[in-house]
Formats: C-alpha cells, structure tokens, sequence
C-alpha cells in the first residue's frame, strides 16, 4: 500500500474529463494507493439555476475578491447540483470502474467545519452595500476521522461543499480550499499527502490567453499574493496548492484536467508543480 494518500480535487467545467479522472483513480486505487476526491460543481449549479429560473449573481469584496452570491435559493441549488447531481455521478463513475466510493459533503460527521459572516460589504450589480444573506464563509477546521476511517476500510471517500456553519446550517465554502484543507488535516493526522488540482488549462500560464505559455514550476512566498500571472480561479488554485504544503503535504500540483488521463498525467510531470519559498531567515 502507498506510503501516502493522494487528494485529487476536480471542478465541475464541462469540458473536464471526469470519466478519464474516474479511470485513473480506479488504475491508482487498484496498485494500492489511497485516494481522496474532492469536487466542485460551479457549471451543474449554473445550469441547475438557470432550469430552475433562479438568478446567479457575483460578489465582489473592496480588495477584488469576487465569489458566488450564495443566497438562500443558490444555496438550495448547490446542494441540488453537488450532492443530488454531480456527486452522484462520481460515485457511480467510479463504481463502474470497480472502485467503492463514498460520496460526502462537508456537513457529514462534522467534516468541514466554516464561519459564515452575519454581513459584509461588497459589490452588487455595480453597487456597493451590506451584505446578510449570503451563505458562503471560509473553512475554520477539518476533522479527518471520518475520511481516515473511509480510507482503512479500502474506501475513495468523494467530498464537496457545502461545509458545516457554526449555526449548524449549510456554508458554501471553495472547492479548492476544501481539497487543501482536507490534505493538511490529513497530514496533520500522520498521513502524508499529495495535491493534484484538475482545471480547465494547462496548469499556470504565463500568459492566460496563451496555452503554450505553461509554466512547468512555479515558487510562492509562504504569504501575501500568488503572483499577477494568476488570474481568476487559478489565484485561488494556488493559494489552496500553498496552503495544502504549508500544511504539510508533500507536493502540490495544477494540471489539465481535459487531458485523457488527467491524474496519471500530473502524477507524471504535467502541470504546474507548486513550491513555497523559505521564509526569510530560515537558513542558518
């Protein structure tokens, strides 16, 4: 059995190849190797809103951060399109390729635990005001007891949001950060990890309208920005991909998640492989 336990995180853009994704877990789960698989859904929720006429907007902070606006109907979505939908689908996927998954959410067993802030300011439709509805917070702790149990018992445990508030309700919290949170409490409990981020791109471009441009490495500061070449989801690809290594995995990965056999691939070299610099005054 592998000395480590392999957390792929996959997000929910069509044109990623879930089957291939499935596919290369079930070749990993059959040579012994221990895999953990977190989703998002961004696309299904989108598409679900849309079927069901309920109105997608964005927030924007004052620093330019910009996320879902999870109000109570989109938060009805999300758990719809994840864990009645996408979910699922993975499970299912992965079943037929002769691997026993089991599909979570944050909520079960007090797994992803979030704070949801009672309001905020941030931009609307162009307008700045106060914001109290919004279901969407960040991840303040992680119990692995569940996953690890999952895992002795030769499982793929299968997690997405939504996360578990302190008021005990759903809290919409980022996929990607839900896969680096769960790799650091996984190491925290004595299991080494390794993170591969599946995306819609190559991995870190250079230049963001240029696919040739990828960049094979690239090295963070262990805090402030990720860079300008980081535009979009993948600022927050590489702030989870550091917080996971600053957690103690040991590497982190953003690749293709298009490509045939997109895990198997960043196993191989593909993708961008994320570093976190020393901190300055480190070295003797």
């Amino acid at each position: 059995m592998s000395d480590h336990v392999l957390v792929v995180k996959v997000g929910g853009d069509h044109a990623l190849n879930r089957r291939g994704v499935c596919q290369d877990l079930a070749r990993l789960v059959a040579r012994g190797q221990r895999v953990v698989l977190v989703h998002g859904g961004a696309a299904d929720l989108d598409d679900l809103a849309r079927r069901l006429g309920v109105r997608q907007r964005r927030l924007t902070t004052p620093n330019g951060t910009s996320s879902r606006y999870t109000d109570p109907a989109t938060l009805e979505v999300l758990q719809l399109a994840l864990l009645g939908g996408f979910k699922p689908g993975l499970v299912c996927e992965l079943s037929r390729e002769g691997v026993s998954a089991v599909g979570l959410s944050g909520m079960d067993g007090g797994l992803v635990r979030a704070r949801r802030p009672r309001s905020h300011r941030a931009v609307v439709d162009g307008r700045t005001q106060v914001v109290r509805d919004d279901h969407s917070g960040r991840i303040t702790a992680v119990d692995p007891a569940l996953v690890l149990s999952l895992l002795e018992a030769g499982r793929v445990p299968v997690i997405s949001p939504p996360a578990l508030g302190e008021d005990h309700r759903p809290v919409n919290v980022d996929a990607d950060r839900t896969a680096a949170a769960v790799a650091g409490a996984l190491s925290a409990a004595g299991l080494p990890t390794r993170l591969v981020l599946l995306t819609a791109a190559p991995g870190l471009l250079a230049d963001h309208t240029d696919e040739s441009s990828l960049r094979s490495e690239v090295t963070l500061a262990p805090e402030g920005g990720v860079g300008d070449a980081a535009v979009g989801g993948m600022s927050v690809k590489l702030r989870a991909a550091r917080q996971a290594l600053l957690s103690g995995s040991v590497s982190a990965v953003i690749a293709d998640g298009r490509a045939p056999s997109p895990v198997l691939g960043a196993l191989a070299g593909q993708g961008t492989r994320v570093r976190v610099a020393e901190p300055v005054g480190s070295q003797p």
